[in-house]
């Protein structure tokens, strides 16, 4: 008997920064040191007042389901977060999920069918389009340039815009190049908006990670019109360094979030109640470890922008936001590593972890070539000894 699978199973790629990772971790595997700047996490433990907030709920049997949208004490904490940062979000308008890649999920299954179009700014997070693709939608991906700083204009936008478009994904602070947009960026780009039904899908994921600024406003709190078309999509993973606890959420106005908490409750009934519990702590507790956090990722991107400074053929734009340098590395396309052609990304990417044992991510998974992807949530003496390691490499290149 012969297996079929779905067509949309045999369409989804699996994702390009955990194989990325898998590739290094093969490399591991063989007794090989890699320096390793593929994942998105932080490289800090979760802050104790999290994990103990976990062991209380243990104690207390907080381990039996949770109502499906999450703990009211949660998205009661996560509204009275947006409220203070200017939008209000009521509870009801909240629902905790799996991870932000689950509250995405949901959010775009919920709102985009067959034949609908998505608006995805490239580079953009590399899971993005295959999530589009799974509710049949089609995305529509705009490049953007290094020159305007990797950020949607309004005209591009517009031209982009036609009677099919259901959404416009926005990613600030943004993975894979840090680029931020500013107040009156996103005011231009909800002008664009005004009129028609195009919702916003805002993933703030990085929004406490910003350097050299004031703190992102949610883009819900940017005006009246856009509070009526956003989506919010957040979590505790980058902030607080809890990423395998799997906690996200979508905040919303309330016919989303209804149809969402339906989905949810068919598909995967709630999310770990322990989890919801620590993230409460998280959400609710004091900000000096997010704090402290930021601080070593500030010192370790200064380090990180100076060294890539200082070796030929790179550039890099620092990133305003998150954890990622976006390397531009094009202008060793053409060249050769140990007898093999660099013709892409992929192929630099490839030859530098073999001949660095370096890894990057490839710029073309992000839907953007001439790039790669370097992680700083790595240990200071991890990216001083891999930033030698490359540039060692660099200069074999022929």
């Amino acid at each position: 008997m012969g297996i079929r699978l779905a067509d949309r199973a045999l369409r989804l790629k699996p994702s390009a920064t955990i194989a990325a990772a898998q590739r290094a971790r093969d490399l591991r595997a063989q007794g090989i040191h890699v320096f390793d700047f593929t994942l998105g996490e932080p490289d800090f433990p979760t802050p104790r007042h999290i994990c103990e907030a976990a062991e209380a709920a243990i104690r207390a049997g907080r381990t039996h389901y949770t109502p499906s949208s999450g703990i009211p004490e949660l998205r009661q904490a996560v509204s009275r977060r947006y409220t203070e940062r200017g939008v209000g979000y009521a509870p009801n308008e909240v629902v905790i999920s799996n991870g932000a890649k689950h509250a995405l999920h949901n959010v775009l299954s919920v709102l985009c069918q067959d034949g609908d179009e998505v608006i995805i700014p490239a580079p953009y997070w590399v899971s993005y389009s295959a999530l589009v693709e799974l509710t049949g939608a089609r995305p529509v991906i705009v490049p953007t340039d290094e020159a305007a700083g990797f950020k949607l204009r309004p005209e591009q936008l517009q031209a982009a815009l036609t009677p099919r478009t259901r959404v416009l994904m926005l990613n600030s602070p943004c993975n894979p190049t840090g680029a931020v947009y500013s107040e009156d960026e996103i005011r231009a780009l909800g002008e664009v908006l005004k009129g028609t039904d195009v919702l916003v899908l805002s993933d703030e994921i990085y929004e406490d990670l910003v350097y050299g600024r004031p703190p992102v406003p949610p883009v819900a709190s940017l005006s009246d019109d856009l509070r009526a078309r956003t989506v919010t999509v957040s979590g505790v993973s980058k902030s607080f360094a809890m990423t395998g606890w799997r906690i996200g959420w979508a905040a919303a106005p309330r016919e989303i979030t209804a149809a969402i908490e339906k989905l949810q409750s068919q598909q995967t009934s709630n999310p770990c109640s322990i989890s919801q519990y620590a993230a409460l702590a998280a959400v609710t507790g004091s900000l000096e470890c997010v704090e402290e956090m930021l601080g070593e990722f500030a010192r370790r991107r200064e380090y990180v922008a100076q060294r890539l400074a200082e070796l030929p053929g790179l550039s890099a734009r620092q990133p305003d936001g998150a954890f990622y340098f976006f390397i531009n590395v094009s202008q060793y396309f053409g060249r050769n590593s140990g007898g093999e052609p660099i013709r892409n990304s992929i192929d630099f990417a490839t030859a530098c972890l073999n001949g660095a044992h370096v890894a990057f991510v490839p710029g073309l998974a992000f839907g953007t070539d001439g790039y790669v992807r370097m992680s700083f949530a790595a240990a200071f003496k991890e990216l001083e000894n891999g930033l030698n390691a490359l540039a060692e490499w660099l200069k074999t290149i022929e």
